[in-house]
């Protein structure tokens, strides 16, 4: 090269160029790089690192079984329903022809009348919590969707107890916030549903579906089908609330047209209390335990 063609770089020009290469995203570590790593080719990477942060924080938490709850996001607690019924009353006690106000008022008592539920899982996740956290390895720790309604309610009873629980939240596009009873540490947050749905069965000793909507109908269909197909091994599948069940599926029908099979009604079971519920967990792993044996 021709001296006189060399370039020399003056100190302050030797800054500027090595500050904008620390600066540049080619620079930053692969993983470090959130622009990169939310690439469409980093899919699969972004789908591995969802299944193995929940499962190394779970197993070093020790968390060895769940049991996983299932409801509607729109059921309040009592407390709650019964604040939201006064006020619907005092404002259409202001204007009594406002048809719009009657039927908030409507809709109030309705949502009064469904806290039960609320309730009822508060009731059964303390019930369950209290019973198997005892030892060092938890043993069926309660796993909900993280959210609020029937999910809150679940945490809620696990934490009054002073037992761990799980949320397993899935952002949104109305965002949904974790609700406040989840163990903190306990508390993961998920962009793929795929990925959650895995999280929820993979160490699942049963399934209890309180009412709901479309959600609560996704994971039930889905977890029945896993089992009915074999893909799940067989676990004991509860859904709360009898004469809400009855009148949403009619699985009597399914079996009369031949798309099930009658046997496959014995996959559930219909409670109306979280005793009955609890007890038939019971009874079902108590009886795989003795089949095992007897084999």
């Amino acid at each position: 090269m021709n001296p006189k063609t060399t370039r020399e770089l003056l100190p302050e020009q030797r800054t500027a160029l090595l500050k904008k290469i620390r600066e540049s995203h080619a620079y930053l570590k692969a993983y470090a790089d959130m622009d990169f790593m939310g690439r469409k080719d980093l899919r699969a990477v972004r789908l591995q690192l969802e299944l193995l942060k929940p499962e190394l924080i779970l197993r070093e938490n020790k968390i060895r079984s769940t049991i996983v709850v299932f409801g509607s996001a729109r059921i309040l607690s009592g407390e709650e329903a019964a604040r939201a019924l006064a006020v619907a009353k005092e404002n259409h006690s202001e204007h009594p022809r406002d048809v719009e106000l009657k039927r908030l008022v409507v809709l109030a008592e309705k949502k009064l009348e469904l806290s039960h539920w609320y309730e009822e899982a508060r009731r059964f996740a303390a019930l369950l919590s209290k019973a198997q956290q005892a030892g060092q390895d938890l043993e069926h720790v309660i796993v909900t969707g993280g959210g609020p309604g029937i999910m809150e309610a679940a945490n809620r009873g696990a934490w009054e107890c002073g037992a761990k629980s799980i949320g397993l939240n899935i952002t949104l596009p109305h965002e949904q916030d974790p609700n406040p009873y989840i163990t903190p540490e306990l508390c993961f947050q998920f962009h793929y549903f795929s990925l959650r749905k895995m999280h929820f069965l993979m160490r699942a000793k049963a399934l209890v579906a309180f009412p709901g909507g479309f959600g609560t109908l996704d994971e039930l269909f889905e977890t029945l089908t896993l089992v009915q197909t074999g893909k799940k091994r067989p676990l004991p599948i509860v859904l709360v609330g009898k004469a809400f069940w009855k009148r949403l599926i009619d699985f009597d029908y399914l079996a009369e047209q031949g798309m099930t099979n009658w046997t496959d009604n014995k996959l559930f079971k219909m409670v109306d209390t979280a005793e009955e519920g609890w007890d038939h967990i019971r009874k079902f792993w108590k009886a795989h335990k003795e089949s095992l044996a007897a084999s």
